[in-house]
């Protein structure tokens, strides 16, 4: 039992975090305490807190680089801090432009995202340490202790990592097949077999469902790609790859669409067939998720209850072929490619971490630049008002210039936590910042209340120095998932802290005082400065979907070609569609919780995602049924269809980005059209399936065109 209950908590996903923070605030406070040094150990706490934001998940050989990397932004930002604090124009200056830079920065990669965050944090938090202490330090002391900190939290990291090359990985796929049950979760619900079914409100969920996904696909193969090449324990990380890749076969077949639902639930409505096919869909789900809890836990995986499931939707349908009246023959052959996509999908589930028959290429891209040249371009990129990075980054860089104007003016003294608020809370857009803005502030509420009872209650050095460790450790805990307790943690660890150097009840006010003060001018920032972001993205999010959307059907349309072979142009190009259809959905959801938008923009983006949901779902279809085509005289013209229907999508992106009307040639498409339907394609399969999703794919581009006209408009 209590086996059982250590090994729970260690695949408690923010343990590593919690407990490589938790062994440096300790060698921080023993060091302080011990040592009589207790004015160096507010600098040295915070290089702790910044190095572990900067952390990134990578291989210990890649961490090492990054931590080199890391440490030398630090010292120039607490360099660049030390030498211009006395001067403020020019302090103010570089507080806007670096800020600015640090976030255009973070185009190069996730990796400096991060660390440009972080470094951001540090610069801050150095103005804070330069606050509190006296002009006779030497230049050098308060940049040395904050780097020294960040050093030492960054060799506890390293040696972590060089000891558990693994862990990092099962934990993203367990979090992956999380995701990927959620999603079948929400795909059950579109057959649901109810005539009152809110189909609007089911796909909006699958949406955000599948943004998660492809998040969680985004992060595991940012956590294998520079582990696969290791010497250690070879075997292990392929069959990590081998999950890692039957979770993008397992997304592909999910998120197919082989026929509209909801006619299928209204044609079979007085039959179990549709209800059958749920409890599938549902089994299949729970099985992704107990794959993901035998990654997380190593425990052992049972898939029985697939096998019922499967049966009794097999009966289903076989007494549903054998009725009397017997269904209309498309709609039956609609279920039974369903029933022929689910029988994979289940057995992909129970063998994901088995070699598939065909592997196929097994290389991952790396997304990191090859080159320097290659970053700068990355940035360069971005440096339009149209780029959502280069707004963010103005908006940071205008609202902490009006922070440190602020400070000046009615606080020049500890009036820094105005800056750390602003730079925490200015999100990239307008419902993450104001969402930000109530936790930031209820958080650090609840902190300053619950830390000055315990300045009042535990009046020791050692009882509160211990009290800071265990609110670093929570901060660390709880920041990703629950950020109003990550607010009060390092609410109640500054207030003890500080306590230790000075009086921490004199810090109560002004930190009250200020994050409500950083709050308002970020929120400020938000909306006064570019405000009309939904205008200027939404139609490129739908341009980039269109492009992905045609390279992706032309990498399918290749396969049928050749036969099935998951290489990496096969992979990057359904990647790519998928991300972009994730970016589509999360900047509708973003969209509809600004207050600038009018209900017509509202329904707008909701027309934009179902869309954009349509296409990647038949096109999903046609990728999860790879094969070589057998000679047919209709090859020619599924080809012919195929290449339009790419060559339409592609000219109606470059149409959007240019603001222009979408290409249309109604007569061309309605003779494509009636040849698909013309042509006897009898029980030659997957000619049939590819002629009906190619077929549904030319009725959805008349509603693409008038989506994008009104987007242009």
């Amino acid at each position: 039992m209590r086996w059982h209950r250590l090994q729970y908590l260690l695949a408690f996903e923010r343990f590593a975090d919690a407990l490589r923070v938790f062994v440096a605030l300790t060698g921080v406070m023993l060091y302080a305490g011990l040592g009589n040094n207790a004015h160096e150990l507010i600098p040295l706490m915070l290089g702790v807190i910044a190095a572990a934001i900067a952390e990134t998940d990578d291989s210990w050989r890649r961490r090492a680089s990054a931590l080199a990397v890391t440490l030398l932004c630090f010292g120039l930002a607490a360099l660049i801090v030390q030498w211009l604090f006395e001067r403020t124009w020019l302090f103010g200056l570089a507080l806007t432009l670096g800020s600015f830079l640090l976030v255009m920065m973070g185009a190069v990669s996730a990796r400096y995202a991060t660390i440009s965050n972080a470094t951001l944090l540090l610069a801050v938090y150095g103005m804070i340490g330069r606050d509190q202490h006296s002009l006779t330090d030497a230049f050098w002391h308060q940049p040395a202790l904050l780097v020294a900190g960040a050093g030492w939290y960054g060799l506890l990291s390293l040696l972590w990592n060089a000891l558990f090359v693994h862990r990092p990985v099962r934990q993203a796929l367990a979090r992956l097949y999380d995701a990927l049950g959620d999603y079948l979760d929400c795909k059950a619900r579109l057959f649901e077999p109810s005539r009152g079914l809110d189909i609007a409100a089911c796909r909006n969920a699958l949406a955000h469902a599948n943004a998660r996904v492809v998040a969680a696909l985004n992060d595991t193969r940012l956590a294998l790609i520079d582990r696969l090449d290791g010497r250690r324990s070879r075997s292990a990380m392929e069959e990590n790859l081998r999950l890692y890749l039957a979770a993008q076969d397992i997304h592909e077949r999910a998120a197919s669409s082989h026929y509209p639902y909801s006619r299928l639930v209204q044609a079979f409505f007085h039959s179990d067939l549709m209800f059958r096919a749920q409890r599938l869909i549902a089994a299949v789900g729970r099985a992704c998720r107990e794959r993901g809890a035998a990654l997380r836990y190593e425990a052992p995986t049972r898939f029985a209850y697939l096998q019922t499931a499967r049966s009794e939707f097999d009966a289903a349908l076989t007494y549903q072929r054998e009725g009397n009246p017997a269904p209309e023959r498309g709609l039956l052959a609609a279920v039974e490619e369903l029933a022929d996509n689910l029988d994979t999908l289940t057995d992909r589930v129970a063998s994901a971490e088995a070699p598939a028959e065909q592997s196929g290429e097994q290389r991952l891209q790396d997304p990191a630049p090859a080159s320097f040249g290659e970053g700068w371009r990355r940035i360069v990129v971005e440096l339009t008002p149209a780029s959502a990075r280069f707004r963010h980054g103005l908006r940071l860089g205008l609202a902490m210039l009006a922070g440190y104007i602020v400070l000046k003016l009615v606080h020049p003294e500890q009036g820094y936590w105005i800056l750390l608020t602003v730079m925490l809370v200015c999100q990239p857009d307008y419902g993450a910042t104001r969402q930000r803005v109530v936790q930031r502030i209820g958080g650090t509420v609840l902190g300053l209340v619950l830390g000055w009872a315990l300045l009042k209650l535990f009046p020791a050095t050692e009882i509160q120095l211990l009290l800071t460790i265990a609110a670093g450790v929570t901060f660390f805990a709880a920041r990703f998932r629950r950020y109003v307790v990550a607010a009060a943690a390092i609410s109640v660890l500054v207030l003890l802290a500080f306590n230790q150097v000075g009086n921490g009840f004199d810090l109560i006010v002004p930190r009250l005082l200020d994050t409500v003060i950083g709050a308002v001018l970020a929120f400020a920032a938000m909306r006064l400065v570019l405000p009309d972001w939904r205008s200027r993205e939404l139609h490129q999010r739908l341009a980039d979907a269109l492009a992905a959307n045609g390279r992706y059907l032309r990498a399918i349309l290749a396969q049928y070609r050749s036969g099935k072979r998951d290489d990496l142009a096969y992979r990057i190009a359904r990647r790519d569609a998928h991300n972009a259809d994730a970016a589509v959905s999360t900047h509708v959801s973003s969209a509809l919780k600004d207050p600038h938008g009018a209900r017509a923009d509202s329904r707008q983006a909701l027309a934009v995602l179902a869309s954009a949901q349509t296409l990647i779902a038949h096109l999903s279809t046609l990728g999860a049924h790879r094969q070589v085509l057998a000679a047919h005289a209709g090859n020619t013209l599924l080809e012919q269809v195929g290449a339009y229907i790419a060559d339409t999508l592609e000219e109606a992106s470059h149409a959007l980005v240019r603001g222009e009307p979408m290409p249309v040639d109604s007569e061309y498409e309605h003779s494509l059209r009636d040849a698909l339907t013309a042509a006897p394609w009898g029980d030659m399969e997957p000619q049939r399936l590819i002629a009906s999703q190619l077929a549904q794919l030319l009725d959805e581009l008349p509603r693409l065109r008038r989506i994008g006209q009104a987007l242009v408009r």
